[in-house]
């Protein structure tokens, strides 16, 4: 089973998050300023020796990639933020490009979504820093080519000789077909067979029925707590779930719960599964944060070993881990102070 681990590069200073934020803004001054919102709330997450790192630190990225493939991980899934030509948060990937003695497979999640003042799935209005456009075959020709560098890389994770590319929100892209063939096309003319495309299963958001989409790939917890919270909403049963909202501003979502749910779904080949770690984003959102909890190392190790054997029952031989370091909402493998390295040795008991 091959074991791809979603990324989050922002953690080191670039100046549209200064401007927005401050100077040097990055994730870690959410987490850092996090503080517990009631009795047993493990919050603030502390990574393990107080390691606050810079990810413009090519060394920090040699301890990840050594750490990660330790635990039996094949490979991180980098986000990547293209606003026709412009990037955010690029450099730490582009820095693996360039440093080729970091041994570890990677490949893309285009996050495909405007970037705003305000952090994803907050309440309030959006403020738009950079709108997220698409332009036509002059920008694709434009992305591609940037993409080119890394697909060439032998690092970079194929499929069948097609490189693998992960899309957010494909169902946005208005001519997205028109574009994938554009793609695939010239992924032909650089020497593969096409590319390997992997619409993300969001919550009644992805696209499967396209002859262009290879596979998808559940994006949880988010898939499947926004189900259930929007059945929640329009059933009303839980009067308790109602009274913090109303008087804490918060939901609560039980672990176990949201991981029976997942593994009970069905999925055929190329419907790749996803295991998370935890989640707890009020570092981000504050008192109107969603928690799920429950999560331990333990019961990590549990379903993870569970959407494995699914896996092979169905057949694919990818599963995907959100995530490898969202700090910002409760959801990593790295090791912090409470828990060390027991999620990572969770992974590498299940996977050997």
């Amino acid at each position: 089973m091959k074991v791809i681990s979603f990324y989050l590069p922002q953690y080191h200073e670039i100046p549209e998050n200064n401007d927005a934020w401050g100077k040097g803004f990055t994730e870690w001054n959410n987490v850092r300023k996090s503080v517990p919102l009631f009795w047993g709330h493990n919050q603030p997450r502390i990574p393990f020796h107080d390691n606050y790192y810079n990810l413009l630190d090519n060394e920090v990225l040699k301890w990840q990639a050594k750490l990660a493939k330790k635990a039996g991980i094949y490979g991180f899934c980098f986000y990547h933020y293209w606003f026709e030509g412009r990037m955010v948060l690029e450099k730490p990937v582009e820095n693996l490009l360039k440093e080729t003695n970091i041994s570890i497979k990677f490949c893309f999640a285009w996050a495909n979504e405007s970037w705003t003042k305000t952090w994803h799935g907050a309440g309030g209005n959006r403020e738009i820093l950079i709108a997220q456009t698409y332009g036509r075959v002059e920008e694709w020709e434009k992305h591609y080519q940037y993409f080119s560098c890394f697909f060439r890389d032998k690092r970079y994770i194929k499929e069948n000789n097609c490189p693998m590319l992960l899309v957010y929100r494909l169902r946005n892209i208005p001519r997205f077909n028109d574009m994938i063939r554009y793609w695939n096309n010239r992924a032909k003319q650089d020497g593969f067979s096409g590319l390997f495309l992997v619409s993300m299963n969001v919550c009644r958001e992805h696209i499967e029925k396209s002859r262009w989409v290879d596979a998808t790939v559940d994006f949880e917890p988010n898939k499947t707590k926004s189900e259930k919270l929007m059945v929640d909403s329009q059933l009303k049963v839980n009067k308790n779930r109602r009274f913090l909202w109303n008087r804490f501003a918060m939901k609560f979502i039980s672990y176990d719960e949201i991981n029976n749910r997942m593994i009970q779904k069905v999925h055929n080949k190329n419907q790749f599964r996803t295991v998370f770690v935890d989640y707890d984003d009020s570092p981000r959102r504050s008192i109107r944060g969603i928690i799920i909890k429950g999560s331990n190392p333990a019961k990590f190790g549990k379903y993870l070993r569970a959407n494995i054997k699914k896996s092979r029952e169905e057949g694919n031989k990818y599963i995907f881990i959100n995530a490898w370091n969202e700090w910002g909402e409760g959801n990593y493998l790295e090791p912090d102070k409470k828990y060390k390295y027991a999620y990572l040795n969770e992974v590498r008991k299940s996977v050997k």
